[in-house]
């Protein structure tokens, strides 16, 4: 299983961008998707995550402001991100955890995507 995030990009302060995350390889289901964070002098930070059922959470920061969706058919997590600032200048990274079918049964772990950089100017 391998996760492709893209979308990043150079933007000013109040524009939007909008972030995907692809998963491919043998996947049964993807049960959570998360977005992390990592922003200069802070550990990475939960942005947003969406279970199978689409119920969403967010993280206190992005609240308002910050959209994740995701498309089941197409293996596919999105994060629209709308009047962005310049503290959400980061690097993001996708998290999914991935049921698999295996020769012992049915298998469930975390991926990571590589992370997509997000600048924001003022």
């Amino acid at each position: 299983v391998q996760l492709q995030a893209s979308g990043g990009g150079s933007v000013q302060a109040g524009g939007s961008l909008r972030l995907s995350c692809s998963a491919s390889g043998s996947i049964l289901s993807i049960n959570t998707v998360a977005w992390y964070r990592q922003t200069p002098g802070k550990g990475r930070e939960l942005v947003a995550d969406i279970s199978r059922s689409g119920s969403t959470n967010y993280g206190d920061a992005v609240k308002g402001r910050f959209t994740i969706s995701s498309s089941d058919t197409k293996h596919t997590a999105y994060l629209q991100m709308n009047s962005l600032k310049p503290e959400d200048t980061g690097v993001y990274y996708c998290k999914a955890k991935v049921s698999r079918a295996t020769m012992f049964g049915t298998m469930s772990n975390d991926y990571w995507g590589q992370g997509t950089l997000v600048t924001v100017s003022s």
